[in-house]
């Protein structure tokens, strides 16, 4: 499965009611260390079938971004059951990631 765009208006749909775990990437365009983790996501999101990676640009999403307290980016929050239950903050290496995920 691909990265999917998530926004206000599906964040409810894709994310919340999700049934696998989704790997929530607070990202913006301006942001070096976001264009660096974006292939280590996609290569994520392609690889684990149980994951659904999601970015939300903090530029426009600035609604999300305030309601899961995003002060840095990148920033990776996992949700599982409609809760936050992990984060990372900063640019990390796939390994980290995954552990994340586990």
């Amino acid at each position: 499965m691909s990265v999917i765009h998530v926004t206000k208006d599906n964040f409810e749909e894709l994310v919340l009611k999700s049934d696998k775990k989704v790997l929530l990437d607070f990202w913006a365009t301006w942001c070096g260390p976001c264009q660096m983790i974006a292939p280590v996501l996609e290569e994520i999101a392609q690889e684990r079938e149980d994951v659904t990676v999601a970015k939300i640009d903090v530029d426009k999403e600035m609604e999300l971004a305030i309601k899961y307290g995003i002060v840095s980016i990148p920033t990776l929050i996992v949700m599982d059951q409609g809760q936050a239950v992990n984060k990372l903050i900063g640019f990390r290496p796939k390994a980290d990631i995954e552990k994340l995920l586990d």
